[in-house]
């Protein structure tokens, strides 16, 4: 059984990659929105398999370190491509959500998105 919770979040970027001239080159912005995933078999007593006030706590905590800002100076991260912002999630949630079992991050206005299910075992 999955459950998941979403949010939202606006930042600007540009990839060091892109050729001279391309729209990417240059700093621009896009509103983002994340799915994260649990899995697992609801607790006998609870009937949860997380409760989604404590997910909460944890995403919103990764939220603000995204929320707003240049995701170019943001640690660890890399060329901030959906790709690369999907690891980024993942290893920042997995530590409080040890249930975790995939992350999405969408660019609703563009139609485009990726998903990550975690390191390859």
């Amino acid at each position: 059984m999955r459950i998941y919770k979403e949010f939202k979040f606006e930042a600007a970027h540009f990839l060091p990659s892109a050729p001279a001239g391309h729209p990417n080159s240059r700093i621009h912005g896009h509103s983002f929105r994340v799915v994260v995933w649990m899995e697992g078999e609801p607790d006998p007593t609870t009937g949860l398999i997380r409760e989604f006030g404590d997910m909460y706590e944890v995403l919103d905590a990764t939220r603000a370190q995204l929320d707003h800002n240049m995701l170019n100076d943001i640690v660890d991260l890399g060329p901030p491509t959906l790709e690369n912002i999907c690891i980024w999630l993942w290893k920042q949630l997995k530590p409080s959500l040890r249930r975790l079992a995939r992350v999405e991050i969408h660019r609703d206005s563009c139609g485009e998105g990726c998903v990550y299910d975690g390191p390859v075992a």
